[in-house]
């Protein structure tokens, strides 16, 4: 390939990065890993196609800065406050034992002792953009692990630049002389402390109202941001620090702003584009001549990292009490080397203070530890029920910290255990509490639970995926199971997992396609709730009454509403005349029911459920009768009578009724109830005629009212 044509040695690389892009999501791996891949097979060792080192170099840098501005822009430190003392606690010891056992190991294998301490400080962080992808792709971000995780991810970021900022503070000492003295230390010092003043001067005084103008363009305010990472680099390396240094300012002091989400989102795809170049420049440095004597080595590391690092969470976690599930599926996503371990082993490559080899290793170990420890997160389900019984030693007998989010009273009676209070679930809880229904929520999200927890709704923590779940919940008691969470796999979970422990109980499922709901059927669930469609045919209902049924508008003092009675309305099954609307100066103009529309109705017309009325009158009275149409019947349903009840009740030896017929009995209309089996002996009779006669010992089937059937209980044997 020609080495002037630089156009087409990138347009090659890109081509080849998405070859490789491309096996990796079949092989469901980071990017980062397939990137490498790319440097590596288009570097000297292989094809030979990279000869633009310092163009690539300069993209690379780029990407870096603007990582740094971006991860500057969304620290979040409220979210080490809201996960309590757990993220700054394992954050902090996992740095803590990483580093100093990591520096031991890499003594242990015969380095130098500054190499050692670089190699220790590239096995403590981890890659928080992997971490946050493979989280949000399981839909675990919220969970409590999620938010855990996310915790010490962030305590290792603010660590990550501390490292950066020291490590370019020895390079400065180091390149003006033989050592670092006083004056010098004192001048970079006082030259931090100057960019940190100038970052809050511009904070409170420049930014915002700068950022406020270039609003009104997103592109300027996008190419603003790009501008404003680069120069606060430049500057902060002007100074003697690292560019990554200054664009991580460069992120805080826009993070204050109200534009700071619209701004990550809009870099986050440059971002991901030109940190490619920055793992294809890695990938084509790496001395492969070098690999076969490192193989020993970084294997010993990658050990150490997939299953030290874990461990150790394990054990801080279980110790603050947490149960073991939790913390290991929050101790996973440590068990691998990120970016940030190459950015800081690259900048001390810069500063001489690391060889070659201790580079090509600490790549070799990101390599391994990224690969493997995918494939733990994405399998940590499996993984953590293979392991779950040697990790009782890290689970306190009482785990208290999550046993706290619990607010279930063992005494009270539980009609639904509902799993999943996302948005379908919490609405499910509203109208199920107006019906006077006895409710346990079930959720993995901390804000979910603390949501319902204020709404005095008892709450359990816990986890679908999680086959002890069940251990935790009151199913003896409860007379329905009903899971939101719209998981073809969790959900056949639970149900198998119910049926394993003996629930006697009924289970309902929510699907999202018909083969979901034929699945759920035939593996056992009573009912499958199908929220889109019922939706969507609701939808097309009020769209099709809007376009046939509502009048179009007209310059007159008078409006026009429609008004869906709901299920549980007050007024539901009332006649028109019982609507006191007159009060408010509005009248019924037609009713919608069923596709039928009635125009013309006597005072006694009643209205039903679903019922949709066009309410005409002044704004201000519309208003007023659309509250009174709607108002809760709070208690409706907290009389059990109307229930339907099924029941078994024996003839005895002796009964008055043996011998007649059910015509004879006049059944129906005798007990309340209607018959519909006999179980007579081993002989089970389906299907029942007037003329049938009752026997001695018979056990009678029946079906009716609460009132009715728990009567005929009262009275068995009959």
């Amino acid at each position: 390939m020609p080495h002037a044509n630089a156009f087409v040695e990138i347009a090659a690389i890109l081509g080849l990065a998405t070859l490789t892009g491309m096996i990796g999501q079949k092989l469901r791996q980071p990017l980062i890993i397939m990137f490498l891949a790319t440097g590596i097979l288009a570097g000297p060792s292989f094809l030979g196609i990279i000869h633009s080192y310092e163009q690539i170099e300069l993209l690379a840098h780029i990407g870096i800065a603007l990582l740094l501005f971006i991860v500057g822009l969304k620290l979040d430190l409220t979210l080490i406050r809201t996960t309590g003392p757990v993220a700054l606690a394992t954050g902090l010891g996992q740095i803590l034992f990483t580093s100093l056992i990591g520096f031991l190991i890499a003594l242990a294998l015969g380095m130098a002792w500054l190499n050692a301490a670089y190699v220790a400080v590239a096995l403590t962080f981890s890659s928080t953009i992997i971490i946050v992808k493979l989280l949000s792709d399981k839909k675990e971000i919220d969970s409590l692990h999620g938010q855990i995780a996310l915790g010490f991810l962030i305590v290792q970021d603010i660590a990550a630049i501390l490292a950066l900022v020291g490590l370019t503070t020895l390079g400065t000492a180091s390149a003006s002389g033989n050592g670092a003295s006083l004056l010098q230390v004192l001048l970079i010092a006082a030259k931090g402390l100057g960019l940190l003043g100038a970052t809050a001067l511009l904070m409170k005084f420049v930014i915002p109202q700068l950022a406020g103008r270039l609003a009104h363009s997103i592109e300027l305010l996008s190419l603003f941001a790009i501008a404003w990472a680069v120069l606060f680099g430049a500057a902060s390396e002007m100074l003697g620090f690292s560019k990554e240094v200054g664009a991580f300012l460069a992120g805080v002091s826009l993070a204050s702003t109200a534009f700071r989400d619209s701004i990550g989102a809009r870099l986050t795809s440059l971002r991901d584009f030109l940190l490619l170049f920055f793992f294809i420049d890695l990938g084509a440095r790496l001395d492969w001549s070098m690999v076969g004597s490192q193989l020993g080595e970084s294997l010993v590391l990658s050990t150490f990292v997939l299953v030290g690092n874990p461990l150790i969470v394990l054990a801080i976690m279980g110790y603050m009490g947490y149960r073991r599930r939790t913390a290991l599926l929050a101790g996973l996503t440590v068990a691998q080397i990120s970016e940030f371990s190459l950015i800081v082993a690259a900048l001390g490559l810069a500063i001489g203070h690391i060889s070659e080899e201790t580079m090509g290793l600490i790549t070799l170990v990101g390599v391994v530890t990224i690969s493997i420890s995918t494939y733990m997160i994405l399998y940590s389900g499996q993984l953590y029920r293979l392991l779950a019984n040697p990790l009782r030693i890290f689970e306190r007998s009482n785990p208290y910290r999550e046993a706290a989010r619990d607010t279930l009273e063992k005494s009270l009676p539980v009609d639904v255990v509902l799993v999943g209070l996302g948005n379908y679930g919490s609405g499910l809880v509203d109208y199920l509490l107006r019906r006077g229904k006895n409710l346990l929520g079930v959720d993995f999200d901390p804000v979910a639970l603390d949501k319902w927890r204020k709404r005095g709704v008892p709450v359990v923590y816990g986890d679908m995926a999680d086959p002890e779940m069940h251990e935790h919940l009151p199913l003896q008691k409860a007379r329905w199971v009903v899971s939101t969470v719209r998981s073809r796999e969790m959900n056949l979970a639970l149900i198998h997992n119910l049926k394993k422990d003996g629930f006697s109980g009924k289970v309902a499922l929510t699907a999202t396609t018909g083969q979901e709901a034929a699945a759920f059927e035939d593996a056992g669930a009573h009912l499958v709730l199908r929220p889109f469609r019922d939706a969507t045919e609701q939808a097309a209902d009020a769209l099709t009454y809007a376009m046939d049924f509502l009048p179009e508008s007209i310059d007159w003092p008078l409006s026009f509403v429609e008004v869906r009675i709901k299920t549980d309305a007050v007024l539901a099954g009332k006649t028109i005349q019982d609507i006191p609307l007159s009060a408010t100066g509005t009248s019924v103009l037609a009713i919608s029911r069923g596709g039928r529309i009635f125009y013309e109705f006597e005072p006694d017309f009643r209205i039903y459920p679903a019922d949709r009325l066009l309410i005409m009158g002044h704004p201000g009275g519309l208003k007023e009768a659309e509250t009174i149409l709607n108002q809760h019947a709070l208690q409706c349903y907290t009389d059990d009578t109307d229930r339907f009840e099924i029941a078994g009740i024996p003839v005895a030896d002796h009964s008055g009724i043996a011998g007649k017929s059910l015509a004879d009995l006049h059944f129906r209309q005798r007990y309340g109830a209607t018959l519909v089996g006999i179980r007579r002996g081993q002989e089970q009779i389906t299907t029942i005629n007037p003329d049938e006669r009752l026997l001695a010992g018979d056990c009678l089937i029946v079906i009716g009212k609460a009132e009715s059937v728990n009567a005929l209980k009262n009275r068995a044997p009959l």
